[in-house]
């Protein structure tokens, strides 16, 4: 298991390297997880998207986020999962709108801002 201090280094790295997460949302029927870009800004997860069934279905919420990473040449990889209150902002300041870099060519205008209440964390060998 990892400290939650590494647990968060390792999302802050994921972030600028990578920058695509997966997210867990609740919905009436089942869990829906999506794939989506990811920013790090003072200790919280940030994710740009559109006003559909995701935003909506994240909206107030707790959700699930989780960032990992496989390096085949030094056989290791590490996986963190963050829970905690999703919250929407409509109306982001131009700062926070380019937190999260999308790569789909037509991005949404509202950002999703995860608090992450729980980190954990684990690395492991691939062999």
């Amino acid at each position: 298991m990892l400290l939650r201090s590494e647990c968060m280094r390792l999302l802050t790295i994921a972030a600028k390297e990578v920058g695509i997460g997966r997210i867990g949302v609740p919905t009436n029927q089942a869990p829906v997880v999506v794939r989506v870009n990811f920013g790090i800004q003072d200790h919280q997860i940030f994710v740009r998207g559109g006003t559909g069934f995701f935003s909506r279905a994240a909206a107030g919420n707790l959700v699930a986020f989780e960032v990992d990473q496989v390096n085949a040449t030094e056989g290791i990889a590490w996986s963190v999962l963050v829970r905690g209150l999703a919250r929407l902002i409509e109306s982001p300041t131009e700062e926070l709108a380019t937190v999260a870099h999308p790569i789909v060519p037509e991005t949404g205008d509202i950002v999703l801002v995860i608090r992450p209440d729980l980190l954990t964390g684990c690395r492991f060998d691939l062999h």
